[in-house]
Formats: structure tokens, sequence, C-alpha cells
């Protein structure tokens, strides 16, 4: 397919657009179209269309409700300098859909198709895309599998689509330090699992352990390795990074955590910035040694959603730990404004992340 083949049909009945100031919140608000494509076996991909946001309409047996086919991605969109809107580094976003497909025995998107289709939706929709200070358009692509069968195999039929939905910050913090819970009865995912996917069954089974924390009010779950309960993974929606002696230390990617986009930028600006940066495994262990010694400087996740959300305050076996004074720390600052201003084609991008919509 090429994009000529990409039917648009507008909406008759525009959706009334957020007015400028106001409270978007996150993944509450959707623009008023979005991109459909199917597919089946012998037929590939198809039918890619620009279409009026709707319900869906599937078979009760459709695979995808019983077997849990499905996977998706999160990208953003920013209105930046001279009106333009710019993508974030959009083709690893698609790259890694495919690893994710592949994971799941689902079909295989062409990417710079899907990258020209992303575009022609965003300018159908651009009006919806705000302006404000820390604002975005939230990308939801995703593929659910829909062959009406209850049996366990891959499916024979897929639905693709991507919505729009203007966002504000994720965390209600916004940039002020967040609170984070170490997990250490539940488990996120396992080596030769899904975890290095962005498949929906990780997040299902992240909902406990998240609904526990925000019942002791804390943001999010940091995640231990599922064999030994020792080694830290990521947070339920973030990759993160610790500051140890003025080396920035990451969790290595083992096939339990997620390839992050942010993560694999903070690690590139890290190091332009003189950081030496280690990826390795890390223990829970050698982690609070850094914060009882004083060697730990910050801490702080990183992720398309909140792109740096710095970490305060962390509990270990129900024993509360301070972080850098509960404030933001110098390289979470300095990759935060670094990244949105490359995001929002602000200040010079010598990697050339930013892609013109």
């Amino acid at each position: 397919m090429d994009k000529n083949d990409i039917k648009i049909i507008k909406t008759a009945s525009p959706g009334e657009k957020p007015q400028k100031g106001a409270e978007l919140g996150f993944g509450r608000i959707f623009t008023d179209h979005m991109f459909l494509m199917d597919y089946a076996v012998g037929k590939g991909w198809h039918d890619a269309r620009i279409v009026p946001r709707a319900n869906l309409s599937l078979d009760p047996a459709a695979m995808v409700f019983h077997y849990g086919q499905a996977a998706f991605e999160g990208m953003k969109a920013y209105r930046g300098k001279g009106d333009g809107i710019f993508l974030f580094r959009p083709r690893m976003n698609f790259e890694r859909m495919n690893v994710s497909n592949a994971r799941l025995c689902m079909p295989e998107i062409d990417e710079e198709f899907i990258l020209r289709a992303l575009k022609a939706l965003i300018k159908t929709d651009r009006d919806w895309v705000p302006s404000e200070t820390g604002t975005s358009l939230y990308i939801r692509p995703f593929i659910i599998a829909t062959d009406p069968y209850v049996g366990v195999r891959p499916s024979d039929t897929y639905l693709f689509i991507i919505l729009l939905s203007p966002v504000g910050a994720y965390y209600p913090e916004g940039l002020a330090p967040v609170k984070i819970y170490v997990e250490t009865e539940y488990v996120r995912a396992v080596r030769g699992g899904l975890g290095y996917t962005k498949a929906a069954a990780n997040y299902a089974a992240s909902l406990k352990s998240q609904n526990k924390a925000k019942e002791r009010g804390y943001t999010q779950v940091l995640w231990l390795d599922a064999i030994e309960r020792r080694y830290i993974e990521e947070v339920g929606t973030m990759n993160v990074f610790f500051i140890i002696d003025g080396k920035a230390v990451t969790p290595s990617l083992n096939g339990s955590i997620l390839p992050g986009i942010t993560r694999d930028s903070t690690i590139k600006l890290a190091r332009k910035f003189g950081y030496e940066v280690e990826e390795r495994p890390l223990a829970i262990d050698e982690l609070k040694a850094a914060i009882e010694t004083g060697a730990l400087g910050e801490a702080f996740g990183t992720g398309t959603a909140a792109v740096v959300s710095p970490i305060g305050e962390l509990v270990i076996d129900d024993k509360t730990y301070t972080l850098s004074d509960g404030k933001i720390g110098p390289l979470s600052q300095k990759l935060y404004d670094t990244l949105t201003g490359i995001q929002y084609g602000e200040i010079n991008d010598e990697f050339n992340w930013a892609e013109k919509v």
C-alpha cells in the first residue's frame, strides 16, 4: 500500500475541542477521527482508512477477548516552533511494535506506510493538537485479534487502529518528584515471556500492585525481577535511572524489561552531558546501601507519557527513603529540558530525533 491507498472520510459532526487553558488530564479526551486497517491471512493488510471515531463492532467470540492477542504503542505529537507539529523518533515505535507483533504471533506492519498514515491522521485532526506548555497529542496505535473463534491458536484476522488524544501531564505531580512503592510480592514479567513487548497482558498483570500502591498514597510501582525478587527492573510506566557515585545506572535489557525509546534517548544524552552510563543488573540491596551511604545522587523514570519523572520517595520493605531531599535533581531537570526542547522543535536537534508532520 502507498499513501494514496488511504481513504479519508471526514466527520460531519466535529466534536468540541478543549478550550485553551482547559485541564486536559490524560487519556480521557479523543479527537474526531481514527485510522483503521484490516488484516486477513492470504490477503495481508488492506482497507486503510481515516474515518470518524466511533464504537467498534466485534463478534463476542473475537479472539482478543479470550486469548489476549493485543499489542500497542505510545507516542506523542507536539505543537512547537512556528506552529509546526513534531513527532519524536516515531520509527522506533513502529519497529518496537513489530517486535511485539512477532512475539504475539501477529502480522508485521509496514513501518513507513504506517508512519505516513499517522501523519495523514494528525493532519486531519491538526486543530486538536494543543499548544499550551507541557501539553501534547498522545498517539495510541494498537492491534487486536478479531477472528471469531474459541480455540487456542493465532487469529487469522486483525484490526489495526490509531487513536489520538490531547493530553496534559501524565502524573498529577507534573515534574514534581513522585512517590514509588517497591513491589516484593507480585511480579510483572519473566525472561522468555512478554516483558520486552508492549503487550496488553503486561499491563493487566500490573494492576493489582498498582492499586495497592495507590491505596498507600504512592504514584507507581517499582518492579523487581520475577525469579529472585532482587534485581530492579522498571516502574509500571517508565524505565528507571539512578545516579550512583556520579554514574548513571539503569537496569540492562534482559528480556523482561521494555526497551524504552525515551530510555535510549536518555542514555545518549547523559553520555553527551559527560556522565558514564552503566546498563547492568542493579540489586535492590545495592540501591538501599547507596541511599543510606549518600552515594545515590538522584533517581528518575523515563517514558513517553511523562518524559522524565524524578523520584522523590521510595518505599522498600515498608521503610520510606527520601531521595534528593524530595526535589528534582540536576540531571533530571537537564534531561527534561533537553528532551522537551527537542520534541517541541525549540532547541538544536543534533540527533535528528524530531520529525515534522
